[in-house]
């Protein structure tokens, strides 16, 4: 299993974080092969040691695993227990009960952790074009000041996720994002047609995190779709593959 860490996440007392790679599970095909997503097409036996496997690099058991049904939505679900059975939906998981891992799931989106180790506050974040645009990344931070972090305070770590010059887009998500602040061209360059654009999505979020008055962020520098040791939505696309898996994101009190 190779798992990849944050220097500024690792840097925090109390605080344990990993970010997954696609290896060391057991899913076979398009899917190999450590495959956490319960939405994918695969085997739900396989995923689901897969996810236990996970779970053990933090010591506690699979339920102590929490994951979103997600939707690509600003929602942030606070959890204070392990969580049995239907996934809640939404795109945030915040918590501040040591032995909860809050996970994320992504397949070029980006994962984001966030802790307060003063307060013992952490969170989780599926970030999508969508998500990150629609305010996921505050409303992890708003659920976390609900439990008594503050932003100052913070520290958070955006994983592998599709890079910038990977990450080629339509003028109209231009358009949306300009719609939203037209300050935002400037995550957007010229694409190699004239209809198109390369979007840095890790660069947004990163913004949206300084926004969000969290001083300390980076990126690993890890592109899902460039490097094979990730699952890539957009890579599984230009193959013409069916599906994908899913990389697991998580951060955990101890």
């Amino acid at each position: 299993m190779k798992i990849i860490t944050s220097p500024l996440l690792s840097e925090l007392k109390g605080v344990r974080h990993a970010f997954f790679t696609r290896h060391g599970g057991v899913s076979r095909g398009i899917y190999s092969s450590l495959n956490a997503g319960l939405g994918s097409k695969d085997d739900e036996g396989d995923v689901l040691e897969n996810r236990a496997r996970c779970a053990a690099e933090f010591a506690v058991g699979p339920q102590s695993l929490i994951t979103c049904y997600q939707i690509h939505s600003a929602i942030a679900h606070t959890v204070n227990r392990p969580v049995d059975g239907e996934r809640p939906q939404g795109d945030a998981v915040v918590t501040g009960v040591p032995g909860l891992i809050c996970g994320a799931l992504a397949a070029d989106c980006a994962p984001v952790l966030i802790a307060d180790p003063e307060a013992r506050v952490i969170a989780s974040a599926h970030a999508g074009w969508g998500g990150a645009l629609g305010g996921v990344v505050e409303a992890a931070v708003t659920a976390m000041i609900k439990l008594g972090a503050q932003p100052r305070r913070m520290a958070a770590a955006i994983g592998p996720c599709i890079g910038p010059n990977s990450y080629e887009v339509g003028l109209e998500y231009l358009d949306r994002f300009i719609a939203a602040d037209p300050e935002n061209d400037r995550f957007f360059r010229p694409g190699a047609f004239a209809g198109k654009r390369m979007f840095d999505l890790p660069a947004y979020v990163l913004s949206r995190l300084e926004a969000a008055g969290v001083p300390q962020a980076e990126w690993t520098g890890h592109d899902t779709c460039a490097d094979e040791q990730f699952f890539s939505n957009r890579r599984a696309l230009h193959r013409g593959e069916p599906d994908y898996g899913r990389l697991l994101s998580g951060i955990m009190l101890v």
